[in-house]
């Protein structure tokens, strides 16, 4: 698979099969994006990754939570300015509208949308799970970098014939997780990510992107 295969075939994945994802792959991955791109080589991510009986553990913990109805973790960052300004504003209620309407959701069935959304923290049924770290005392600069790590794992793992979901969903649950991981006290959980084998009986839908004159603007000397 060529690199922009892999960036066009990548997408959230949100339903996995149990086929285990071989440790040697993992390994694989993992030291390769270690080579992804930051700043000075600050190299700013501190990464977790749960297989096995770890992830059910995970899994059950954070079902109990949400059966007995447990509120949200006091949130460690901002995953969205409070007032989300156009063109960005339209951007996400397109994205809802497509991701609940495949699922035959309407907008007004909240109890409907929040069953769907619950499935994020049984990692959509995949196998094994990333859980990505940032120390606090780092600024935008160093979140980007992560970001470029992150975008290099899920690469990576389109060119192993698998795939993955990012989940900022997990860091409203960071209590939970850290009770399994044990993180320094300076970290913060940035987020999750799943990782699996497509289940391919399961219908999705691609998430657009805005035309590309609404992103790039080209100064052409010539």
């Amino acid at each position: 698979m060529d690199v922009y295969e892999a960036v066009t075939s990548r997408r959230a994945v949100r339903r996995f099969t149990d086929r285990q994802v071989p440790k040697e792959v993992l390994a694989r991955v993992l030291s390769t994006a270690a080579w992804a791109p930051s700043a000075s080589n600050l190299q700013p991510w501190h990464i977790y990754v749960l297989t096995g009986a770890p992830l059910a553990e995970l899994k059950k913990r954070a079902g109990e939570r949400l059966a007995a109805g447990d509120p949200w973790d006091e949130p460690e960052y901002q995953q969205y300015p409070t007032e989300l300004k156009s063109p960005y504003r339209e951007r996400r209620s397109a994205f809802g509208e497509q991701r609940y309407g495949a699922l035959g959701i309407p907008r007004e069935d909240i109890e409907a949308r929040q069953r769907a959304a619950s499935a994020n923290w049984q990692c959509f049924g995949a196998p094994a799970a990333l859980f990505c770290y940032i120390d606090r005392d780092l600024g935008p600069a160093q979140w980007s970098d992560v970001g470029m790590y992150l975008q290099s794992v899920m690469l990576l793992l389109r060119a192993e014939g698998l795939h993955s979901c990012t989940q900022m969903a997990w860091a409203k649950y960071h209590r939970t997780v850290g009770e399994l991981l044990s993180p320094p006290g300076e970290l913060i959980l940035f987020c999750g990510m799943s990782i699996g084998f497509e289940d391919g009986t399961a219908d999705h839908v691609r998430t657009g992107r805005a035309p590309l004159d609404e992103t790039l603007t080209v100064v052409d000397g010539c």
